[in-house]
């Protein structure tokens, strides 16, 4: 079935509701386990090192699967392989809770990965097909809250499941949801064309799949081996480097190429990849920045800095449901620019956040970034696939939801080192002035609990001057995030605006969903 039959199915509602459980349940699981790896790592008998793994094998597996989704839609048909990916994903999920060892669990959420990839961006294409051209504004709203509500959510939902249950119902929560979306899926989806005959280029494949591991092994890895100073991350970033080499080469030289280069000519589609990029380092980056400091530097407990930044995700939500109904009315250029600016406005104020500002700072602080993050997606979303021809939409979806995650990798990686760094750095100036000839350490109540005479009084000190230089390491993190806030601004006008169509009178569905 065409996608233009697809816009005019029944059970659209039905069909929305599921391709949003699966959207949710993909988008959690980025980020729900994470809060759990210390509890993972005593059941499992693992060292911190090696319980990364359970990280670093669903992110490798999900990079490396997302892009052949548009191949395996004409292959074998969307409503199949969603079916198959939502049973797969689930089927992995009850895996990794029944665990029993650190090879058990990196090799089931390999599985995880590969099911849930295709997931996202075909919840994306089926959303696009099934609702008129100008409500896809209002359909990327519904998409989005998953995809950006889901990641932020996660260590709030996971703490509370790790402590009051046990760490493997992080896993257990997908069974019920699964269930349910298999089954209407199976229900209310309509079958796409597929061509049983179509080959597959391997090549492309190889090359990309090989630049995509070696880049997120790299990221993943690099912080704790000191990036560049060890072999394997040398190495890994040799094998980027020639793999992204061998697959441009392949795709401007090959008759069917993996990934078709005529569709990075549409511009809308190349810069909204560039933008989604930009969208998934704040995204993750922030959250995995605000975790460490709520607990580490203001000592709050892992549920109550999940709550802290569950008001996030309420911001993004609210935000997508204005920017849904106001989508056909302004120009969606402008909402992303609001955006933005929103964005840049929130991590100025994180850059002046201190172990003691308030609760009722940091939630309203999380708020401002919410609504932001909203007004950027949806609108963004809408714009990239505006003018892109239908015959690429799923292929297209798979790179969008592949750049945010490249994006969320790579902000993640460069936020945690330029931490680590900064930090180091900043002890060390400000350990220079720390002598007994300073006043400060002379007089008064000064003098008594920071005592450079007393091995206590020197590691209270030095306790204080790591505390001090990780608040402005921070702060700096947040300052840089700010400045790719800001840098995006001009460039948001090189978008176009997509065309507007008034609605299909023929079509009641279309007179319904615009009413």
């Amino acid at each position: 079935m065409t996608p233009t039959a697809l816009s005019k199915t029944p059970h659209r509602a039905a069909i929305t509701a599921c391709v949003m459980l699966a959207t949710i349940m993909q988008a959690l699981d980025m980020t729900i386990a994470n809060v759990a790896l210390p509890y993972m790592q005593g059941s499992l008998s693992a060292t911190m090192d090696q319980i990364s793994w359970v990280l670093t094998s669903y992110i490798v597996a999900s990079a490396i699967m997302t892009p052949p989704t548009g191949w395996l839609v004409a292959r074998f048909g969307r409503k199949r392989l969603f079916i198959f990916a939502v049973i797969g994903f689930t089927i992995a999920s009850a895996l990794c809770g029944i665990a029993t060892s650190l090879n058990q669990m990196i090799l089931f959420r390999l599985l995880q990965g590969m099911f849930g990839a295709s997931m996202v961006p075909l919840s994306q294409s089926v959303l696009l097909d099934i609702y008129p051209k100008e409500k896809h504004g209002s359909a990327m709203a519904l998409w989005g809250m998953g995809v950006m509500v889901g990641p932020i959510l996660g260590p709030t939902l996971g703490g509370y499941l790790t402590e009051y249950y046990n760490w493997r119902w992080v896993f257990y929560i997908n069974l019920p949801v699964g269930i349910l979306t298999t089954v209407g899926l199976w229900m209310f989806l309509q079958e796409t064309e597929k061509n049983a005959k179509l080959g597959f280029d391997w090549m492309g494949f190889a090359t990309l799949s090989l630049a995509l591991g070696s880049l997120q092994m790299m990221l993943d890895r690099g912080e704790q081996l000191d990036w560049f100073s060890s072999t394997e991350v040398m190495i890994e970033a040799g094998l980027v480097i020639l793999g992204s080499y061998l697959f441009l080469v392949h795709i401007f030289t090959a008759k069917k190429p993996f990934i078709e280069p005529q569709m990075f000519n549409d511009r809308n589609f190349s810069m909204g990849l560039v933008f989604i990029f930009l969208v998934g380092i704040i995204l993750l980056a922030t959250i995995a920045l605000m975790t460490p400091y709520l607990q580490n530097l203001m000592g709050y407990p892992v549920l109550t800095a999940g709550l802290v930044l569950a008001p996030r995700g309420i911001g993004t939500m609210v935000a997508m449901m204005i920017v849904g109904r106001l989508i056909n009315r302004i120009d969606p250029r402008i909402m992303v620019f609001i955006g933005f600016s929103l964005v840049a406005v929130s991590l100025w104020m994180m850059t002046g956040f201190t172990p003691d500002i308030s609760f009722a700072h940091i939630v309203h602080t999380g708020l401002i970034q919410g609504c932001g993050l909203g007004f950027v997606f949806v609108p963004l979303g809408t714009m990239t696939f505006a003018t892109l021809e239908p015959r690429y939409r799923t292929q297209g979806t798979a790179l969008f939801s592949l750049m945010r995650n490249l994006g969320s990798s790579t902000g993640i990686s460069l936020v945690i080192f330029l931490l680590g760094r900064n930090a180091q750095m900043m002890h060390a100036t400000m350990a220079e002035g720390i002598t007994q000839f300073n006043l400060l350490f002379q007089h008064g109540a000064a003098s008594k609990i920071w005592n450079l005479n007393t091995e206590a009084g020197r590691m209270a000190v030095n306790a204080e001057i790591s505390r001090q230089a990780q608040i402005i390491a921070y702060a700096n993190d947040f300052k840089m995030m700010m400045i790719i806030a800001l840098l995006a601004l001009p460039v948001i006008f090189l978008l176009r605006r997509p065309p507007r169509r008034p609605p299909d009178k023929n079509d009641p569905a279309e007179m319904a969903v615009e009413a």
